[in-house]
């Protein structure tokens, strides 16, 4: 699967339920942004882990999407990043775009 875009693998998966389609575009979105964050404010994965003490290794892990993190973990990793989660409501049947996603990120 190495090169192929996440749109590409997305469209080749069948028997998957549009609740299951949010969430995964929520964390494909998600690992995302603590992705560009983390290179934004210049920092390793190293760096990141002494400032939010999240050890490197399971933040390979989330980055690499090979880790379904706890949502504590997640607020730990997004403080120093200059970053929170927050709850917003979306109209029913609306699913949370890109744009969305950096609005809720910041």
């Amino acid at each position: 699967m190495a090169g192929r875009s996440w749109d590409s693998v997305k469209s080749g998966l069948t028997s998957v339920t549009q609740e299951d389609w949010d969430e995964i575009d929520f964390q494909v979105r998600l690992v995302g942004e603590i992705l560009d964050a983390r290179k934004e404010k210049g920092l390793t994965q190293a760096e990141l882990d002494a400032l939010c003490g999240v050890n490197q290794t399971h933040i390979a892990r989330i980055e690499n999407s090979k880790a379904d993190p706890q949502l504590s973990t997640i607020f730990k990793i997004l403080r120093p990043l200059g970053k929170t989660l927050a709850v917003v409501d979306v109209p029913v049947g609306d699913r949370v775009t890109n744009r969305d996603m950096k609005t809720i990120m910041n």
